[in-house]
């Protein structure tokens, strides 16, 4: 995979560009020995999706922790396996574990033979002591007794021995994976919510580094991704080999403020809006329709005892997922690699200046298509739009029902056109194509 050179924003796949839209378990797939990973492929690929997010297995979790049931990333005691080895009890942060290298290999061909994309992300920040004092890298647990006791001086520039642990892992797992075409590298999920982000940006520049320094002895380059923010953030000055800007539950705004960097910006995760397909569906379109290249949905019905997604989302869980929302998300991506999004930009200036405020999002190649997506439309709302006067066929698009439910010729006379919204409840999508 490599970026799109006709447009940035987005990835090209084996000789084509894409829209990457994903729906994957909770990271553990490789590090958590009871997660039976082909069934979980052998889903997303007949599921039409086509991207997973995956933990090396620096940083686990303990059963229980917020609120996930049947948490794919807390093994059951003695079924953790990491890039480590383990002497007497202890992991070897000087050697690597050929166990646990043989079943990262088997994981990326299997999902390289199902055109399914790996974000491997390489480091993770602990929430709080009890999940620093779970890992390898803590002083208890490795053999030499090296790193800080205090979770927040973990990811630093001025802890040299940690830092050289980190330099040979990112170099190891780099050049390990260099062959895959479906690999892409984050350097650390969810940084920001460290103490001090500024100094920890400075370390995460480094291991881009790093891992660009190594690439550049190996027959082949990957993309690199930074974690910034949850929603949006405007960013500034970005290291010049990133080329994928991550967001967790991205709102519209993370991709209209930095569109302008020509990188693909990703809603890398999703959460905490409920447990139903319905606002999960509504992010995927509106960011994928305001200009994002790529939508990470947490899929939380894919467990050890249910590798294949049918798990039921029970208790606290802080998410959704199921064949329903993955239905509706293979919809859109057909929807959007069908009318070639990568060949359309943001164009919600076509409301008219008396629409007033309109919850929508839209995407065009002006003069000749047009995308409309309304969040919530309301049943007799008519919409003024200034486009191109001509004859348009207008598809009326359910996102719920996956289908297009009402199709129509109609003639714009003039600069203001008004179009009365079908009924239906919910969200709806318009496409709206110049004949002629």
């Amino acid at each position: 995979m490599k970026i799109f050179p006709e447009n940035p924003h987005y990835i090209e796949f084996r000789s084509r560009p894409i829209v990457v839209i994903g729906s994957g378990e909770h990271y553990g797939a490789v590090l958590n020995l009871d997660f039976d990973y082909m069934p979980y492929l052998d889903t997303l690929a007949r599921d039409l999706l086509n991207q997973v997010r995956l933990f090396t297995g620096v940083y686990r979790e303990l059963p229980g922790d917020f609120g996930i049931t049947d948490n794919n990333l807390a093994p059951q005691l003695g079924r953790f396996i990491c890039p480590w080895p383990q002497k007497d009890g202890k992991f070897d942060l000087d050697s690597f574990n050929p166990d646990y290298l043989e079943r990262l290999h088997n994981f990326l061909r299997c999902a390289s033979d199902r055109n399914i994309l790996v974000e491997l992300v390489l480091f993770c920040f602990w929430y709080n002591e009890a999940l620093w004092a779970y890992s390898p890298m803590h002083p208890t647990n490795n053999v030499r007794g090296i790193g800080p006791l205090d979770k927040d001086l973990v990811y630093s520039m001025d802890n040299n021995q940690l830092l050289q642990v980190h330099e040979s892992l990112v170099r190891k797992l780099v050049t390990e994976v260099n062959n895959y075409d479906n690999v892409y590298f984050e350097i650390c999920n969810e940084p920001y919510s460290h103490h001090n982000n500024l100094s920890f940006l400075d370390w995460q520049h480094h291991i881009v580094d790093v891992i660009t320094e190594t690439e550049s002895g190996l027959p082949n380059r990957h993309p690199i991704a930074i974690n910034y923010q949850n929603r949006t953030q405007c960013i500034i000055d970005p290291h010049p080999d990133i080329s994928i800007c991550n967001f967790h539950y991205a709102i519209p705004d993370a991709v209209k403020e930095n569109r302008h960097l020509n990188r693909v910006i990703a809603d890398d995760e999703t959460g905490f809006a409920g447990q139903e397909a319905e606002p999960y569906r509504k992010e995927a379109w509106a960011f994928l329709l305001s200009g994002g290249g790529l939508f990470s949905h947490l899929d939380y019905s894919f467990t050890c005892s249910h590798p294949d997604g049918t798990a039921p989302i029970r208790g606290a869980t802080p998410g959704y997922g199921g064949a329903d929302l993955r239905r509706q998300l293979a919809f859109l991506r057909q929807f959007l690699e069908d009318i070639q999004v990568w060949r359309m930009r943001p164009c919600n200036e076509i409301f008219a200046w008396n629409s007033g405020e309109v919850d929508a999002q839209v995407m065009a190649d002006p003069g000749r298509l047009y995308v409309v997506y309304f969040y919530q439309n309301r049943d007799g709302i008519t919409h003024s739009l200034s486009l191109p006067p001509g004859e348009y066929q207008l598809e009326w698009i359910d996102p719920t029902a996956c289908r297009v439910f009402l199709s129509e010729t109609k003639v714009n006379q003039g600069i203001y056109w008004q179009i009365a919204t079908p009924s239906l409840t919910g969200d709806i999508a318009l496409k709206l194509s110049k004949i002629g």
